[in-house]
C-alpha cells in the first residue's frame, strides 16, 4: 500500500487524475491502492488490487468490475484500450503487471506506467522501454512521473501460474517445497525470522489440534509444521491460514497442494473478516508499507487475536527486535515471554487467560 496523502488517495493516483486526458476508451487499472480514485474518474472499467481490504471496498463501489489480484477470472484478456499500471514495490513483479497489462489491449491500446521517483520510478522505465521502446515521459506530478507507450503491442495468454516457481525449505532436517511469484515476501529463499520461529516450534512446539498462520505468506510455516509432525508420526494438526496479498494466497495454496497439507487459506486484511477458534496462532507478520516502517497491521491484529484463541491458546509471534510487541502482547493477550532471541529477532510466546 501506498503512503496515503491529505486527499485520501496516494501520490500516483493524483497524479493520474491530473492526467486523466491522456485516457480513452475501455480503461484497466493495474494496482489500485486505494477506491476513492474511481469516484473520480468520469469513465468505469476494470481495477485490479492485490489488497483484499480494498479489493471489499472496489466491490462495494458497484460501478467497476473489481479484480482480486493475477488469477481473478473477471480478468477479460483483449478488452481494454488505456491500461494504467502503477508501480508496484517489487522490481520483479513489474515485468509480471507490463505482461498482464500486455494480454489486456486491444490493438493499439495505450500504457501508462505511474510511480513515485523514491520507489523507483526512474528504473522502472527501462523494464517498460523493454516491452515498449515508444514509450514518453507525459508529466511529473506530486513526486510522480507519468510514461505512456502508445499503440503497445498486445500479448495474449496471460497465466500466473507460468511467473509461479519452487524452491526447498528445510529447517530442523524437515524439507518442504515452497512456491514463489513476484512481488511475494522472501521469494527466493527462507527468512531469517521465519527460520528462528522454526527452530522453536522443532524445540518447544504449540500443543494445539488447530492453528492459524497469520500473514501466512506462502504457506511455508503451514506445510512445514505439518511435515515436521508427520515425520515424527505426531498427530498432525490443521493449519489454517490468511494473507492479506493475492499473490501470498496463490503461493499458500499451491505450497499446500505440492506438500498434501492440511488447512483452509483465506484472503483478508487482518483477522476482522474471519470467524472460527483455534488452539495456537502463529505469525511472522509483515512491518512495512512500501519503503516504511508501518506497525499498524501487527497491532491491529493483537487487539483481535485474543477473540480468536481458545482459552488457554498460545500465540507465538517473531518479530526484529526493535519493533515495541512485547508490550503490546501483554496488554491484549496475557503475559508474554521471549522464547528465543538473537541480534535480530525475537520470538515470544503469550497463552490466552482461561
Amino acid at each position: 500500500m501506498q503512503r496515503l496523502s491529505h486527499s485520501g488517495l496516494p501520490n500516483s493516483h493524483q497524479a493520474l487524475l491530473k492526467n486523466q486526458h491522456l485516457l480513452s476508451g475501455r480503461l484497466a487499472l493495474l494496482g489500485v491502492a486505494s477506491e476513492h480514485l474511481l469516484t473520480k474518474l468520469p469513465s468505469s472499467g476494470l481495477a485490479m488490487t492485490e489488497h483484499a481490504g480494498v479489493f471489499q471496498a472496489l466491490e462495494r463501489d458497484g460501478t467497476w468490475q473489481a479484480s482480486f489480484g493475477y488469477d481473478d477470472p473477471a480478468v477479460a484478456q483483449g478488452s481494454y484500450d488505456s491500461i494504467v499500471v502503477f508501480l508496484p514495490k517489487a522490481r520483479a513483479e513489474l515485468e509480471m503487471r507490463l505482461a498482464l497489462a500486455r494480454s489486456l489491449a486491444t490493438n493499439k491500446a495505450q500504457l501508462i506506467l505511474i510511480g513515485e521517483k523514491k520507489e523507483g520510478i526512474a528504473g522502472a522505465v527501462k523494464q517498460l522501454k523493454a516491452v515498449a521502446p515508444q514509450a514518453f515521459k507525459a508529466d511529473s506530478a506530486r513526486h510522480c512521473q507519468v510514461w505512456c507507450a502508445e499503440s503497445i503491442e498486445p500479448a495474449a495468454g496471460f497465466r500466473v501460474q507460468d511467473w509461479l516457481t519452487w524452491r526447498a525449505v528445510e529447517c530442523a532436517s524437515v524439507s518442504v517445497d515452497i512456491a514463489g511469484l513476484p512481488g511475494i515476501f522472501s521469494q527466493d529463499s527462507l527468512d531469517d525470522g521465519t527460520r528462528l520461529l522454526l527452530e522453536t516450534l522443532e524445540e518447544q512446539p504449540v500443543e494445539a489440534d488447530s492453528l492459524l498462520d497469520f500473514a501466512c505468506g506462502s504457506g511455508v510455516i503451514g506445510a512445514w509444521i505439518q511435515a515436521w509432525q508427520a515425520a515424527r508420526e505426531a498427530p498432525v494438526a490443521s493449519v489454517d491460514g490468511v494473507d492479506v496479498q493475492s499473490q501470498a494466497v496463490i503461493c499458500a495454496r499451491e505450497t499446500y497442494q505440492r506438500n498434501q497439507a492440511v488447512g483452509t487459506l483465506y484472503a483478508s486484511d487482518g483477522l476482522a473478516g474471519l470467524d472460527g477458534l483455534w488452539s495456537g496462532i502463529i505469525s511472522n507478520p509483515p512491518f512495512h508499507t512500501g519503503v516504511r516502517t508501518d506497525t499498524s497491521m501487527t497491532e491491529q491484529f493483537l487487539q483481535d487475536v485474543k477473540r480468536h484463541l481458545k482459552p488457554g491458546g498460545e500465540l507465538r509471534l517473531v518479530a526484529n527486535s526493535f519493533l515495541p510487541y512485547e508490550p503490546l502482547i501483554k496488554r491484549y493477550i496475557g503475559n508474554v515471554e521471549r522464547l528465543q532471541e538473537n541480534s535480530r529477532f525475537t520470538v515470544y510466546r503469550a497463552f490466552r487467560n482461561k
